[in-house]
């Protein structure tokens, strides 16, 4: 078949660890970047790119964040949400106080601002683990809502309580606002989440992620052998929660335009950690395949009448939430690394075909 590695020698130590040792999966990765910042750009109409690839993107940043805290350190969270809300929030008051300042710029300002939020309520993960860590993390969740509702500084005391839209441009192109062009605006969400997931990337083979994985696999263990837990968790706590606040102040800026606490809810950190669960604990593909089913998955389904299915709206949504219900049930026993387990495994018996794997 054509995934096979016959005649690609590995001379150097490099070589044998790189992230893509197989020439193919190279090639693949190079294809599906053209196809990300060529191919939709040109062909992709709005309705694709505003609707379906922008929110898939940013929801697949926010799995990535909490991935690297729940698949990679063993760290569970339901606190989601409401680091997204610190991350939108925060780039918000950010773009009030700095009004000619960068939006990208202020984008990524506000991943540290959750990054701090993120790290405090890490804290409690130094003592307590498994179910208590899940209340904590929870409980951060509601406080969070409760700061976004009760504290009229964070909205600006809008009388609508919510965040308004704001107009920025960069490099000469309005990419923030109603005027905004969504192609441009694509562009910028795509060329970020594909700088923070090779960001990722390198950080999970390095030393940091290394570590991590260490305290998730056995943290006494990880801990004689010279792992400090307190660096480690919160490190984990800090990066995870960095990301979900970019993700959720580009959820306002490029996909909502405007938003109230309601999109910050627990709801949002269900919907994130079954993005995770489903496509796959401890995968940074994983993230994006969650982020595929979870996503866009209801909204094919949504769309079946217009392909002559005749099926309600009302019907359609509840198609969808017992279809990824049983989905999460499914994977969850047979297979609890996801989706991304599977697609390893078919690739594994695609470097042997013929032969039995």
């Amino acid at each position: 078949m054509f995934y096979r590695e016959a005649g690609q020698f590995k001379t150097s130590y490099a070589a044998d660890s790189a992230k893509f040792p197989i020439r193919q999966d190279l090639v693949a990765i190079w294809i599906y970047l053209a196809i990300g910042f060529l191919v939709i750009p040109v062909f992709g109409d709005k309705y694709f790119i505003e609707v379906i690839m922008i929110p898939f993107l940013v929801l697949a940043l926010a799995a990535i964040g909490l991935n690297i805290l729940v698949g990679y350190t063993g760290q569970i969270s339901l606190g989601t949400g409401g680091f997204m809300g610190v991350g939108a929030y925060s780039c918000y008051k950010m773009a009030t106080y700095f009004p000619d300042m960068n939006i990208i710029v202020l984008i990524l300002l506000s991943g540290f601002f959750a990054a701090i939020v993120g790290v405090i309520f890490g804290l409690p993960s130094l003592r307590i683990k498994g179910f208590y860590l899940v209340v904590t993390t929870l409980a951060a969740q509601f406080f969070l809502e409760w700061a976004f509702i009760r504290i009229p500084w964070l909205y600006n005391y809008n009388d609508t309580g919510a965040i308004n839209e704001i107009t920025r441009e960069s490099f000469g192109y309005i990419i923030t606002g109603a005027q905004s062009d969504y192609t441009v605006k694509y562009l910028v969400v795509l060329s970020i989440v594909v700088g923070m997931t090779w960001i990722a990337s390198n950080l999970i083979s390095g030393r940091i992620g290394r570590s991590w994985m260490m305290i998730r696999d056995m943290d006494i263990a990880a801990e004689l052998m010279g792992v400090r837990p307190l660096y480690a968790k919160l490190s984990a706590f800090a990066v995870s929660s960095f990301y979900c606040g970019v993700a959720g102040s580009m959820m306002v800026f490029f996909w909502q335009g405007s938003a109230e606490v309601e999109i910050f809810d627990y709801n949002r950190s269900f919907q994130i950690l079954f993005m995770v669960i489903l496509g796959g604990l401890g995968s940074l593909l994983g993230s994006f395949l969650g982020a595929a089913i979870i996503f866009i998955l209801p909204i094919i389904i949504r769309a079946a009448p217009d392909y002559g299915i005749p099926i309600q709206a009302a019907t359609a949504d509840h198609i969808s939430l017992i279809i990824i219900g049983v989905l999460i049930v499914v994977f969850l026993i047979l297979e609890p690394l996801g989706l991304a387990r599977l697609w390893g495994i078919i690739k594994q018996k695609l470097r042997v075909w013929p032969f039995p794997y």
